[in-house]
């Protein structure tokens, strides 16, 4: 496994993108939709960093936010979701949303002993 990212939830995209985008020198790396969750996803980089930013908006969400209370999940590639989804199962670990087939990456949702989402995923190779 491979922690690549980490991804946290924002309550007004336009005003994060800015702010990452121009008080803190990050690349928009890209911005879309995701039609299965209603909400929008950005992609950040800071120059000569591997790791990114995913900010993350879900309209309409009732989540009251606290300050520190924003992390969305972090990222772990792995080659195989369906197995490593299993293994962490057959460990105790709660499935929080199934794996997901989409056009570019398979994905699906493991939580942590704290109650963090940790996402799972496997690209889609050409």
């Amino acid at each position: 496994m491979k922690f690549t990212y980490t991804g946290i939830e924002v309550r007004d995209m336009d005003k994060s993108i800015d702010f990452y985008t121009k008080a803190m020198r990050m690349k928009l790396l890209d911005r879309h939709k995701i039609p299965e969750t209603g909400g929008e996803v950005a992609a950040l980089q800071s120059e000569g960093s591997s790791q990114f930013l995913e900010l993350n908006h879900y309209p309409g969400h009732s989540r009251r936010f606290l300050p520190g209370d924003a992390l969305d999940h972090l990222a772990f590639e792995v080659g195989d979701v369906d197995v490593e989804m299993k293994r962490l199962n057959g460990l105790g670990y709660k499935t929080v949303r199934k794996a997901e087939r989409r056009a570019k990456y398979i994905v699906g949702f493991i939580e942590d002993p704290n109650g963090i989402w940790l996402e799972i995923y496997e690209p889609r190779r050409a």
